[in-house]
């Protein structure tokens, strides 16, 4: 089959890592065009990752026929607008996380995609290495027993006040750009979906966070905790917890494993140390998209999986006292 053409909207710093290079690692897969709101930025990013074409636009970008998929790295405000650009250009999307600016954001996106034969994944990366499918697998096969208490956290140092991810406007916060991810971690490990009890915050600015710990409760009673920060105390924390009644997990760096990572089962057993794969989350998943489009095959971060964790995002801001992020103009 001819491989599969991904145009990139913007020069996004994430997109060398999530999309350029593993598009030269993955077989069937090409990226071969960007578009930027700066196109001599724009040209610099394609001379320096090797992308053939420069387009002029988002929009062209979206229309152009020899691109056959998008990656939208955009910032969280604009993923809605141009992930819908993008689909209705005939493009299958790889939406970079948060899905959108909210849930009902969210649910409009997801209706477009719905009826057609277009692929819509959110790129929730390390949900397609065998790290965490070894982790569901440990739960399932009663390695802890009856799952009690699951948590999950996210917490980097953000330092510069100008960053998108502070700009309101733009749909930021550390919910948003962080906290996305230990909410997922829950939410599929727990494998429903929890009613949000409790969510503490703390702010750089005015409506927007920098610290969120959301309390969770599931229908069957399993309790979680969602934590995050984009500048606090906790510098850098990246850790997964599943308590049960016989045992407990510990995931240390559940998100990119590829660059380290140690899963601790503690049991009647003992103490286990297991250590999986340190191939790229990115491959993992940009190989599950291709094998979506090529054959159909269902993608876990699909467009009803999104609007479920961007339910809860917005059950945590408003837990918080905060405003719901909103679409960018």
């Amino acid at each position: 089959m001819a491989p599969l053409r991904i145009g990139v909207l913007g020069a996004a710093r994430i997109a060398p890592a999530a999309i350029v290079g593993p598009g030269r690692r993955v077989d069937g897969v090409e990226v071969v065009a960007i578009a930027a709101r700066d196109r001599q930025r724009a040209q610099a990013f394609a001379d320096k990752n090797g992308i053939p074409r420069v387009v002029e636009s988002y929009e062209a970008l979206v229309a152009d026929p020899g691109v056959d998929a998008v990656y939208n790295p955009l910032p969280n405000g604009l993923h809605g607008k141009w992930t819908l650009a993008a689909m209705a250009g005939g493009k299958h999307v790889l939406c970079e996380k948060p899905f959108t600016a909210n849930a009902d954001e969210a649910r409009t996106v997801a209706a477009a995609q719905a009826g057609t034969s277009l692929v819509l994944m959110e790129a929730f990366h390390y949900r397609y290495h065998p790290l965490f499918n070894r982790v569901r697998e440990l739960i399932a096969t009663g390695a802890v027993g009856a799952v009690r208490h699951i948590e999950a956290a996210l917490c980097f140092p953000l330092l510069s006040g100008k960053d998108i991810r502070w700009n309101l406007a733009l749909a930021g916060g550390a919910t948003m750009d962080a906290g996305c991810y230990p909410i997922h971690m829950v939410r599929h490990l727990a494998g429903s979906e929890p009613e949000v009890t409790a969510a503490h915050s703390r702010l750089r600015s005015p409506g927007v966070d920098r610290v969120m710990v959301a309390d969770l409760r599931f229908a069957d009673g399993v309790t979680g905790r969602a934590m995050c920060s984009m500048l606090s105390s906790h510098l850098l924390r990246v850790s997964l917890r599943v308590h049960g009644d016989e045992g407990e997990i510990r995931v240390l760096n559940p998100l990119a494993p590829d660059r380290f990572h140690r899963v601790t089962v503690r049991n009647k057993a003992g103490r286990q140390v297991e250590h999986c794969t340190r191939r790229h989350t990115y491959d993992f998943q940009l190989e599950a998209f291709l094998r979506a489009v090529e054959s159909g095959e269902p993608v876990v971060t699909g467009p009803d999986d999104a609007i479920a964790n961007m339910t809860v995002i917005d059950a945590v801001y408003r837990a918080a006292g905060l405003e719901l992020r909103q679409p960018t103009v």
